[in-house]
Order: structure tokens, then C-alpha cells, then sequence
């Protein structure tokens, strides 16, 4: 069937548009007049309007969607209504196409899950998930502010992360950049004035170290860039490996100061995931399945499936996720406590704000512990290279005097 895009009468005077699919242009019209529209332009859909998003939508366009969505379904508009509006007045307009997909799917009597389920890339599992939950519970605009605070601490997660990764690396790059220039065009200019002035032969231990070190340097330099390169490389492709993404994963939550921020991390996306889930609706083992293809680290991943294997045979879910041994016994034992009260949605979402807090300190203490470290680090190599560079100078205006 071909894809038809139409634009049509209300009874009101209201213009509608939308996609529909059908064999000819006669059922596109007909179908139209049965939904009470008058057909005003109906044409075939250039393939090339085909969406297929990979990127173009953020955290930020789903949450302004979701928190206006919400709004209108609370105030009693129809689904299609608020579809129509939202995909009429968006920014992005790649997210009001996908929209205008959307709402010409559940024009064709398809719900507003299913649709959501047609773009993976933009709306994933847990998303669709919890508007079929809304759509059954008959609490979708609940739901949907749910989602809206789940992904907003979700984005402040991630920007955690980032901070906690990216800034080290940010700064170790610039440092061994200061080295490597100091090493590749200082250093020499040093060395044509010693040897012009004829000290080269009686230069301070350290000033030979470092311009032996600064000739070395210079002579493998490209071996050095390509060794990064093959490392860089070699590190990449392991971690495209079922094997090298588990190793890596594992170091990322077992390595000394950053590990433990980013345990926490893992625990704290864990809860808030599976009590936004849970106190939605979704059934524990379905919410598990979710939860572990969104947790972000193989490990975490592993522990949570083996813990639903658990569960499906009968078990509760705090005893295998203790013997997993990657979620601390106190985030256990609340799960443990949660299971006994029938409130462990509630438990699950305490634990996550707790553990989000416990985040924030970990990632403030991580910047104030590698900010001193890597002044000291930086410090002490450009000034002991400046010590060991100047050295030889006051020897020389000593000769001069004389």
C-alpha cells in the first residue's frame, strides 16, 4: 500500500492533516468522509519523507512534549487533538513529522503505544511501556509526568557520568599536549643556545636528562602517534567484543575512586528505572527485561537478568541480587524490606533519591580530588623541565661576569 498525505475540513472549519496508508486515492477520501472530514488535498507521500530517526530528537523535545501532552489529555482534549496540536507547534521539526506519523497511525485505529512502538530510535521500551500501561490503567496523563521526571533525572545521570569521565581525560590530553610542545620546540631552542655558548659539555645531570629525553622525543614521535593510534584502535575494537565490553565495564565499576561513583551511578539509574516502572503498572519480570537492556554496563546487565531468572522460578528479588554481589547489601536489604511491605515501588524510588544525592556528593569530591592532583601533576613536570632548562643559564651569566 501506498502512503497518502492529507489535508482535510472539520465540521468545525478546522483544517486536519495527517498520513494514511491505502491503495488508492478513492479509500483515502472515503475513509476520510467516514471520520466526518472533508477531503481538501490528498496526495502520494514522496519516499523521501520516510522517517527514520537516528538522531534529531533530545531529552529536552521529549520532555517538553510529554509535560504538554499531559497537560492537554488532563484537561479532556482527545488523543488525535493533542497529537494534531503538538505536531503543528513543535520547534523540532523532524519530532513533528515523526508526530504527524504518529497521529495518522492512531487515526487508523491503532493506540497510542503501538504507534510510539513504530519509531524504536526515538521512544524506546521503557517508554512504550509505560504509555501501554497509562493507556490500560486509564492514567496515561499520570504516566506521562512520571516519564517526564524520570527523564529529566535520567539526563542529569548522564551529564554526571560525562563530568565524571570526560573532565580527567579532558585534562590529561591537555597536559601530555603542553609536554609534548615543550618537548618538540622548547627544549631545542634551550639547546642552540647551550651549545652556542659552548656549555653543552657541562650541563647540570638534570638539564642533560631532559634534552637526551627531548632528542629521544623528537626522533620517535611519529612511532609514539601511532602507537596511540594502534592503542586507541586496539581498545575500540575490544570493546565492540561480547568479551573486551565486559572487561571494560567491569574495570569501569571495580577501578579505585572512579569506581565507586560509578557503582553508585549504576544503583541509582537501577532504582529509579524499575520504581518508575513498577509504580506504573508493568509487571515485575517485564519491568526487569527493561531495566536490564537500559542499565548501561554489561555487568549491571548480567546481574539484573540472572536475577530475573530468579524471580520467574519463584524467588524473591532481593536474594539473588545480593548473590550477584554489584548492588551494595543496603540497597538490598530496602529492596528486601520494600518486597515485605508491598511498597517496593516506593522503596525503589527512595532508594534512587537517595543514591542521586549520594551521586551529586561522589562527582563534586571526584572534581575536588583530580582538580589539586592534576595541578600538582602538570606543575611539577613544566616546572621541573623549566628548572632543568634554566639551570644552565645562571652558570652561564656567572662565566659572563668573569
Amino acid at each position: 500500500m501506498a502512503e497518502w498525505v492529507w489535508e482535510a475540513k472539520a465540521r468545525t472549519g478546522e483544517t486536519r492533516k495527517g498520513v494514511m496508508e491505502a491503495d488508492t486515492l478513492e479509500v483515502v477520501e472515503q475513509r476520510l468522509r467516514t471520520q466526518q472530514l472533508n477531503p481538501v488535498k490528498v496526495k502520494k507521500k514522496p519516499k523521501d519523507i520516510n522517517i527514520t530517526i537516528g538522531t534529531g530528537v533530545s531529552d529536552k523535545d521529549l520532555v517538553i512534549f510529554i509535560r504538554q501532552f499531559a497537560t492537554m489529555i488532563d484537561a479532556g482534549l482527545p488523543l488525535v487533538q493533542c497529537l494534531d496540536i503538538l505536531s503543528t507547534q513543535g520547534e523540532n521539526a523532524v519530532f513533528r513529522k515523526l508526530l504527524t506519523d504518529v497521529k495518522a497511525f492512531v487515526e487508523q485505529g491503532g493506540t497510542f503505544s503501538d504507534a510510539l512502538r513504530e519509531h524504536p530510535k526515538v521512544f524506546d521500551d521503557l517508554f512504550v511501556n509505560l504509555i501501554q500501561a497509562g493507556e490500560v490503567g486509564g492514567i496515561l496523563d499520570a504516566i506521562l509526568r512520571r516519564l517526564a521526571i524520570y527523564i529529566e533525572k535520567r539526563v542529569k545521570l548522564q551529564r554526571q557520568v560525562r563530568s565524571a569521565l570526560i573532565y580527567p581525560s579532558a585534562v590529561l590530553i591537555i597536559a601530555f599536549a603542553v609536554i609534548a610542545i615543550m618537548l618538540q620546540f622548547v627544549i631545542p631552542t634551550f639547546q642552540d643556545m647551550f651549545r652556542q655558548f659552548g656549555s653543552e659539555d657541562g650541563l647540570p645531570w638534570l638539564t642533560q636528562k631532559i634534552i637526551s629525553f627531548s632528542v629521544w622525543f623528537r626522533n620517535n614521535v611519529i612511532f609514539l602517534i601511532l602507537g596511540i593510534i594502534a592503542t586507541s584502535t586496539a581498545i575500540s575494537y575490544s570493546y565492540r567484543t561480547p568479551k573486551g565490553k565486559r572487561f571494560w565495564h567491569k574495570t569501569m565499576i571495580t577501578v579505585p575512586v572512579l569506581g565507586p561513583v560509578m557503582r553508585k551511578i549504576a544503583v541509582a539509574r537501577f532504582t529509579r528505572t524499575m520504581g518508575t516502572l513498577l509504580s506504573s503498572g508493568v509487571p515485575i519480570l517485564d519491568a526487569m527485561a527493561i531495566v536490564a537492556r537500559a542499565a548501561g554496563n554489561v555487568i549491571v546487565e548480567e546481574a539484573i537478568n540472572k536475577t530475573a531468572s530468579q524471580v520467574r522460578e519463584g524467588r524473591t528479588m532481593s536474594e539473588p541480587l545480593m548473590e550477584t554481589n554489584v548492588f551494595p547489601s543496603m540497597v538490598v536489604q530496602m529492596i528486601a524490606v520494600g518486597e515485605q511491605t508491598g511498597a517496593l515501588d516506593t522503596m525503589l524510588n527512595k532508594i534512587a533519591d537517595f543514591y542521586e544525592e549520594e551521586v551529586d556528593v561522589a562527582v563534586a569530591g571526584l572534581m575536588s580530588l583530580i582538580e589539586p592532583f592534576m595541578m600538582v601533576f602538570i606543575g611539577g613536570i613544566v616546572g621541573t623541565i623549566l628548572i632543568g632548562m634554566y639551570l644552565p643559564i645562571f652558570t652561564i651569566a656567572d662565566n659572563i661576569r668573569q
